[in-house]
């Protein structure tokens, strides 16, 4: 047997092993789940540092996590916004709304097959046309009016609300540490008064499965609406945090982790 002949069948072995050990890797690829990624959308007087304390949870459980800008405007404007963020995820997506971010994500899922599941952090699951506002004075118990400091007039008509300052932690984050919530009464982001009045488009909990969370204590939205609002959407799990405030993704964000990726569990590909 030639040398020449020798090399050309060593060549011929080596280019099929390289051949399985490439295959190899793609077929186990493609047999893996991804999970899903989890979109956090903040509420009124708030920002996206509002998840600060479940990102990490949830990143530590493998999920790549987005906290998107809510410009709490309007909630056709923002769920627009936020969808189109949406769009530019590949892959299942878990959608989590806090308070007025309830409404945004309600609307922002809309036709998006994607988004496999809604989180909503006591948060509004409106029907179509009910605004947050309607929805809190529904039941009894909300005490966020006499609680916001002097609109703001906006050049362009319309008024910017923010909750008083030396009223904020007794109103929106009373199990949050005194510092912290100082911290973030100086920087809640403000809502327009007509995003609070305006009719959801969409209530994308019609179809899509819904996990709701939220604090027994809550002085914002009132408890009971939030029950009323998971049973009317079939929620697949309801958990009533006892004695958290409005903020229960800050001063509990273990169990809200929890809540959301139940939620993730079911949304894989």
């Amino acid at each position: 047997m030639s040398v020449r002949r020798v090399l050309s069948g060593v060549a011929a072995v080596a280019a099929v092993t390289l051949t399985f050990a490439m295959a190899a890797p793609a077929a186990a690829a493609g047999r893996k789940q991804t999970k899903p990624t989890i979109v956090l959308v903040h509420g009124a007087f708030a920002d996206s540092s509002s998840w600060n304390g479940v990102i990490p949870l949830l990143q530590a459980q493998g999920y790549p996590v987005v906290a998107a800008a809510n410009p709490l405007r309007g909630v056709g404007s923002d769920a627009a916004e936020v969808s189109a963020l949406l769009k530019s995820i590949s892959g299942p997506i878990v959608l989590v709304g806090h308070s007025y971010g309830g409404s945004v994500i309600s609307n922002a899922a809309e036709g998006n097959p994607n988004v496999k599941a809604l989180v909503y952090v006591a948060g509004f699951s409106p029907e179509v046309g009910e605004s947050a506002a309607a929805l809190s004075a529904k039941f009894p118990g909300s005490t966020l009016g006499p609680a916001l400091a002097p609109p703001v007039a906006l050049a362009g008509g319309g008024k910017d609300l923010y909750i008083d300052q030396g009223k904020f932690r007794e109103q929106f984050a009373a199990d949050v540490p005194a510092e912290q919530a100082t911290l973030m009464a100086a920087g809640q982001r403000p809502i327009t008064e007509a995003a609070l009045n305006e009719g959801s488009p969409a209530a994308a909990w019609k179809n899509i499965p819904s996990w709701h969370v939220y604090g027994s204590a809550d002085k914002n939205i009132p408890p009971e609406a939030m029950a009323f609002m998971a049973q009317r959407a079939g929620a697949r799990e309801t958990v009533a945090v006892d004695g958290a405030s409005h903020v229960v993704m800050v001063s509990h964000p273990d169990r809200v982790a929890q809540v959301v990726q139940n939620a993730a569990a079911t949304a894989t590909q």
